[in-house]
């Protein structure tokens, strides 16, 4: 059995006749393995985010046991190790304040351990980001496993997708056009199964991604997570895990510009979620890969929508498995991929492809019939985002992406939510609707507020969509012509906490620019007015978050964390031989 330059890593704690050596490997029998069960064998580590709050990842015990039998099947050892796990629904106030933290815990668990290579096994918004972030920091050889999307919700007859029909049903009770009866038999109706949510929320947009990164096996991303095709494939992770360790094959060799540029192109092929432009930002921090918004804005200029999957389109992500996967849309997009660029299979993307395109076009279009045009994601700048925003333009209101009305300014979100269905708002279906103090350091955490709700007074007019302006993200479920992520957000300074009620704002979406019609002398006069000095977190994870966390064009990952740390190969010997001395 051969392994990568410089043996297993595994055998700095294990190989040794010395104390240490004795000392890790009686730490290991005591735990019931025998000598001949780890020793010399590649240690996988399953990094398992199972929770019981998270019910995206409730399945995840039965897939760590597969992976473990794909293992054990290829000649390594498995071990299994927890770490925290971060759940959409119930986390408040923001599963993204705790993104770092896990990444922070998953990079550490890797490099304290004997690890040779580690499976990753994630599946909510944030835990696949936090996982790969933390890999790419530590650089041990890795594969991402993720959970699968859940089976779709069926109410009054229609196939359901998590978030993106749930905002139109709570705009019709909003608007008086669904009973509460009814609404409580859809919460009873919504969540059918475990797994991530069935449409390209921010999930199914990760796990495309992860795909797309060369990270895991092609065709993981959209296996249902209740098909037993999803044990299969995570024995086969298990197994290839094996052998990554064994041939060296690190997160630093996959991770390439290349690669995210892959990655970037697949989330607007299959009109995927703005969050990931966030998550993509801040893992390319940790590979070192110099990434910025403008790249996003390059690759949407040049690639179509090519599936038709809400909330971009009408089906959901089982369907896109039925008809091929991600590796049928990589197909579809093989022109404007990088298909010479490594993956984790060892081979590369062009080796990996299917021979055939989808047969289903209906679900996967070929790029000479796409299902919308390019520029399906928008990068604008202007006096109102200096260093930028986004939006998401395959879901917004054609009608609306060049636009120009007066401002109605939300202070924060209790703001908006004691205002919002005032019947005397000054509000009208031309109004930019502006939420600040919502971004990485005044919310903290830049929460999935961006899509602001329309007010009822307009809803009952037959409103369905308006210009929303904020510094906050979108779930990946919505919809609407929303900017985001607004940098330098309001908190820090940005120009979002300069408006007032009633200045014009103007969006040009096909342009690129987003502007208020106040003059630079104005803005720096109103800038004067406002004070310096913010209230923040005073102790524990939040104050360091608010001290240390970098803006939404940067990832939002802490300044102290990007790039690579020290490779494992240039571990000190001196921690494992000069501990107590040798035999």
């Amino acid at each position: 059995m051969t392994s990568g330059p410089g043996g297993l890593r595994s055998a700095k704690w294990f190989a040794g006749q010395n104390v240490p050596g004795f000392v890790h490997r009686s730490a290991m029998r005591a735990s019931g393995f025998s000598r001949m069960a780890f020793e010399g064998k590649p240690i996988v580590g399953i990094c398992n985010s199972w929770s019981e709050v998270v019910n995206c990842n409730m399945h995840f015990r039965g897939m760590a046991d597969s992976v473990r039998r794909g293992v054990l099947a290829a000649g390594g050892f498995p071990l299994e190790f927890p770490t925290i796990s971060l759940g959409e629904q119930l986390m408040k106030p923001t599963t993204m304040l705790f993104r770092n933290l896990m990444a922070m815990d998953v990079e550490e668990s890797i490099r304290a351990y004997p690890f040779d290579a580690v499976v990753l096994l994630g599946g909510c918004d944030k835990t696949v980001p936090a996982q790969l972030m933390g890999a790419a920091s530590a650089d041990v050889p890795a594969i991402v496993l993720t959970g699968g999307p859940a089976a779709p919700a069926v109410f009054n007859g229609k196939q359901l997708g998590v978030g993106t029909d749930l905002w139109e049903y709570i705009d019709d009770v909003r608007a008086g056009r669904m009973s509460m009866a009814d609404y409580e038999l859809l919460e009873a109706a919504a969540g059918p199964s475990r797994g991530h949510c069935p449409e390209m929320g921010t999930a199914s947009t990760m796990a495309t991604i992860v795909e797309g990164l060369g990270m895991t096996l092609p065709g993981t991303a959209a296996v249902p997570a209740m098909d037993s095709r999803r044990l299969h494939v995570a024995e086969e992770c298990g197994a290839r895990a094996v052998g990554l360790a064994l041939e060296g094959l690190r997160p630093s060799h996959i991770l390439t510009p290349e690669a995210f540029d892959n990655a970037i192109t697949l989330m607007l092929a299959v009109g995927g979620s703005t969050n990931a432009i966030v998550h993509l930002l801040a893992i390319a921090g940790r590979a070192g890969v110099p990434l910025t918004l403008d790249r996003f804005h390059e690759l949407s200029a040049r690639t179509p929508l090519l599936v038709n999957v809400r909330p971009a389109g009408e089906h959901l992500v089982e369907q896109v498995f039925h008809a091929g996967g991600i590796p049928a849309v990589m197909k579809a997009a093989e022109a404007l991929l990088h298909t010479d660029a490594l993956t984790v299979t060892g081979k590369t993307v062009a080796d990996n492809l299917p021979t055939a395109a989808a047969t289903d076009t209906d679900v996967i279009a070929s790029p000479a019939a796409p299902f919308q045009p390019p520029n399906g994601l928008a990068v604008l700048r202007g006096n109102l985002a200096p260093d930028g925003a986004v939006i998401k333009c395959s879901a917004a209101t054609p009608a609306l992406l060049v636009h120009r009305g007066p401002a109605v300014v939300f202070e924060n979100m209790r703001d908006m939510m004691a205002r919002y269905d005032d019947p005397d708002l000054p509000v009208t279906a031309d109004s930019v609707l502006v939420l600040r103090s919502a971004g990485p350091r005044g919310a903290p955490g830049m929460p999935e507020w961006g899509q602001l709700p329309i007010p009822s007074k307009l809803l009952k007019q037959g409103v369905t969509d308006m210009v929303r302006i904020s510094d906050a993200r979108m779930s990946g479920t919505a919809y609407g012509t929303c900017v985001l992520h607004v940098s330098p957000e309001s908190a820090v300074g940005g120009p979002l906490g300069l408006v007032r009620d009633g200045d014009v704002i103007t969006l040009d979406a096909h342009n690129g620019t987003l502007d208020v019609l106040v003059s630079d002398s104005e803005l720096d006069a109103r800038r004067a007015t406002i004070p310096v000095v913010k209230a923040r977190p005073t102790r524990g994870y939040a104050a360091m978050y608010v001290d240390r966390v970098l803006q939404a064009h940067q990832g939002c990952d802490f300044d102290f964390l990007t790039g690579r740390s020290a490779h494992p190969e240039d571990e000190p010997d001196a921690i494992f031989d000069g501990w107590v001395g040798g035999w």
